[in-house]
Parts: structure tokens; sequence; C-alpha cells
């Protein structure tokens, strides 16, 4: 059979530290970095005879997360031990939640080229994070690093409802996008805030029956996923027409091969031997309480896009794009607060601004400028203090040197010509040197016309305002 004849089933498992000030069950700090074991106490060290305590907080960050993607949340639930030993696992077992997680039966929508899907998810549930190893670059064993025992984590289990790749990063990139509105998390991936374990089987198109899967563990990137993704199931695919059968086992993705290789079998529940933490007491969610997150909760991206549609005549396309992340939005806000110009600012957000970063293989939470540069950037577009081919350089320059626009354009001496006496010299000098671009325009090409005022605007170096080149062009052309 054809690859075509197949189609590929996945779930997700992604986790998502909060951003609480301390740890889940004691009071060490949960910044990232540090020096290694500088963040850690008895308890995140699994010291005998030391109690865990649970942080309020980290329930209130993950009744919110539940609340922003339509769970249900429950009034009783409870802290178990998931049992497994791994040497960054101090304790042999992590504190989790098993049969009676905070949140259940919750959904998000994503866009997909046949419209609107919704994803469902199984279940929201809190839990503790591991250490880190440090392998040592000469081979003489690992150090581990005891920091990040114990940041507070939430897991997102969704079902298996995804077909495609991008549907996968569709629906990473919605979590990402309503943890950073709701401030749950940074979601910063390149410091493993927001990572998942991506489950994925395929199977013959037509059947009801999923196939054997396999799980991708720990992937913080975008890319990385999309790559995992394609490659397993084509792996899969060619085991299975190759008469093989698949395992159900956990996988690494190594991205510098672009291969996945086997790390051991994958458990299943039992495997784990749940049982209820004999230390922590039950939680228990009053009415009061979950009412009181609900209504605490900010405006998240539906809403927002809804009144860019209806307020600020954006169109569906730039609604959807500005609305895709936090940082965007905001930065979109504050812009067109002081441009007042909100189609031209979700232009330079939709085009320039994400090619750039883009480019540089980064996301919109480390722009080092705000709304308030870019506002007045489009301001000085429209009061015709700078071209638009001049505003890109300006942009260049605000990504290595975050000022103001007006600062950077002056010290660059930027400024527009807007002096028609000089830019009739230009025109002359242009029209004189370019015989053949004025028989074209007058045998009909207005190509023509481009063509000139381009080399114009190279003669002076962008900073011609293009509207009076183009009005002085047109008088000279059709005399």
């Amino acid at each position: 059979m054809a690859r075509e004849d197949y189609e590929i089933v996945m779930g997700l498992e992604v986790h998502c530290e909060l951003s609480t000030k301390t740890k889940i069950f004691c009071s060490c700090p949960t910044q990232f970095g540090g020096e290694p074991n500088t963040h850690c106490c008895p308890i995140c060290m699994a010291m005998p005879g030391t109690l865990p305590v649970l942080n309020e907080k980290v329930v209130e960050y993950a009744v919110k997360a539940g609340l922003a993607t339509n769970c249900q949340i429950a009034r009783n639930s409870k802290n178990d031990r998931k049992n497994y030993f791994y040497p960054d696992l101090p304790k042999a077992y992590q504190i989790s939640q098993f049969d009676l997680p905070l949140c259940y039966e919750g959904y998000v929508n994503i866009e997909t080229p046949e419209g609107e899907k919704k994803i469902r998810i199984t279940r929201i549930h809190i839990e503790e994070d591991a250490g880190k190893l440090n392998h040592d670059e000469y081979g003489r064993g690992s150090f581990v690093d005891l920091n990040r025992a114990g940041v507070p984590l939430i897991e997102v289990v969704s079902e298996p409802d995804l077909r495609t790749k991008e549907e996968v990063e569709a629906y990473l990139r919605k979590l990402k996008s309503i943890f950073e509105y709701i401030e749950v998390s940074d979601c910063k991936m390149q410091e493993g805030s927001l990572r998942a374990d991506v489950n994925v089987s395929v199977r013959k198109k037509g059947s009801t029956e999923f196939g054997t899967r396999t799980e991708m563990k720990n992937m913080n990137s975008f890319r990385s996923i999309v790559r995992a993704i394609e490659y397993e199931a084509n792996r899969q695919i060619d085991v299975i027409e190759n008469g093989g059968v698949i395992t159900q086992e956990t996988l690494r993705w190594d991205d510098v091969s672009g291969k996945t290789f086997s790390m051991r079998d994958k458990e299943d529940a039992q495997d784990y031997r749940y049982f209820p933490d004999p230390d922590l007491v039950a939680i228990k969610l009053s009415e009061e309480y979950i009412e009181n997150i609900k209504k605490g909760l900010p405006e998240l991206p539906e809403s927002r896009k809804k009144r860019y549609l209806e307020e600020m005549g954006l169109t569906e396309k730039a609604a959807n794009f500005v609305t895709a992340s936090k940082y965007y939005s905001n930065m979109f806000e504050e812009a067109t607060e002081v441009c007042k110009n909100a189609k031209s600012v979700s232009n330079w957000i939709m085009s320039d601004i994400a090619r750039i970063l883009n480019e540089r293989e980064e996301e919109p939470e480390e722009l080092k400028f705000s709304g308030k540069e870019l506002g007045e950037l489009v301001a000085l577009i429209d009061k015709g203090t700078i071209s638009s081919a001049i505003a890109k350089k300006v942009l260049e320059e605000m990504f290595e040197n975050p000022e103001m626009p007006s600062k950077i354009i002056e010290s660059k001496g930027w400024v527009q010509i807007s002096d028609e006496g000089a830019i009739k010299e230009v025109v002359a000098k242009v029209l004189e040197a370019n015989p053949q671009s004025i028989a074209d325009y007058k045998a009909g090409k207005d190509k023509a016309l481009g063509f000139l005022v381009g080399q114009a605007m190279k003669e002076t170096k962008g900073k011609a305002n293009p509207q009076m080149l183009n009005k002085l062009f047109l008088e000279e052309l059709n005399k």
C-alpha cells in the first residue's frame, strides 16, 4: 500500500512549568538557571524525614488553565505517588495525580484548512518536575542538578484527535497562547517551560482500530516536533509494509540525525503502581473558590479576535495571526494606541516582524522592543517623515538596538526627503539616464513608472517621498 493509504493518529501529553515563585511542595525558588544544586532544600532533595506541603498557587494556576481550556473542575482531588526510578528523581517516585485530576473533559478549537476542529482534552493534572542530568563531555559520568526538582507542572493530556503534523503544531501553539494570556506560565520552550510527549500511531484509512503507539519524550521546539512526527510516521508505515510489528516503546528524537531511537519499553499505568500520597491531604475546592478564579480570568484569544474583527476592522487572517500570541496581541494594542492605524500595525507584525523572528529562529516573547516603538514607526510613515523602505531599515535596527524609531532615524540621517525642488532634480537625472523607460511608458507599459520610481529611491538611498516621486514622474512623462 502507498503512504497516502495510511492515517496518522496522535495524542499529546504537554508539560507546562507554572510561573509560581516557589516550588510545588517547598519554598525553594523556581527561577531558571543558577549554579547547580543552589535552588534546592531537604524537601526537594527527598531527604529522610521531610514532609511536602502543597503550594496553593499551583492549584489556582491549574484551575485557571482548566477553565481557559473548557475543562470540568474537580471539587475533590488528591495527589498520588507515581513510582519509577531515574537518577534525576531523588525520591524514586514522582508526586502526581492519577484517577482524580484537578481538571477533566475539556477542549480547545484549532484552525485547519477544512475549518475549525475541536481537540478534546482528557485531563489536566498537577505534578512535580524531576531534576536534570548534566553529562560530562569527557565521558566520566553524569552529574545531577536538582534545581528543577519540585518545580510545579501541569500536564495536559489530549485525546488521540490529531491527524496531521500541522494540527499538532496548531494545537501546541493554541495551548501556548492560552497559558501566556492567563499568565500561568512563561511558556519559554527554549528553557523547557513548555514541552510535549508525542504519541504516534498509524492505521489504514477507514480503520476504526488504533495502531500500536510509540511515545517521543520531552520535545521542546515546534520545528523538532513536526520533523519527528513525519519521520516516526514514515518509519512505522515502512515497518508495517515490510511485514513487521510496531513495538510500544518510548523513543528519543535526535535532531541532528533526524531519527528516533528506542529508550525503553513504554510503561502502562499499572507499571507505575500509583497510590494516594499519605503525606498530603486531599484537595477540596469550593464553588466560591472556582467562581472567583473564573471571574479573574483575563480576556482570552477568541474574545480579542472578535473585538479586533468587529471594532478594529482587521481581516480574519490578521485577527487570527495577531491573537495567536499574547506578545503579538499586546504589541498590536499598544502600537495601535500610539498611531491609531490598526491595519498598518497588523501588517507590520504579520510581515516584517514575523519574518525577522523566523530568520533569527526566535519567538515573539523574545522581541526586545515594545508596541510603543512600533506605533511610533507607523506614525512616522503616516506623517511622511520616513518612507516604507526606510521604515524597514529602521525595524531591522530596532531588532539589534531597541531604541525609539525617531532616535534611530536622527542618528542615521534617514529622514525622508520631501523637498519638491530636491526631488525634481532626482527625477530629471533618472529620466535622462533611462530614455528606454520613457519610451516604454509612452507605449503603454505602466511597469516602466515603477522602475523609474525604484531607480529614484535607489539614487536617494530610500529617502525620497514615494508619493511625491510618483506625482513628479507622471507630470514629466505625460507632458
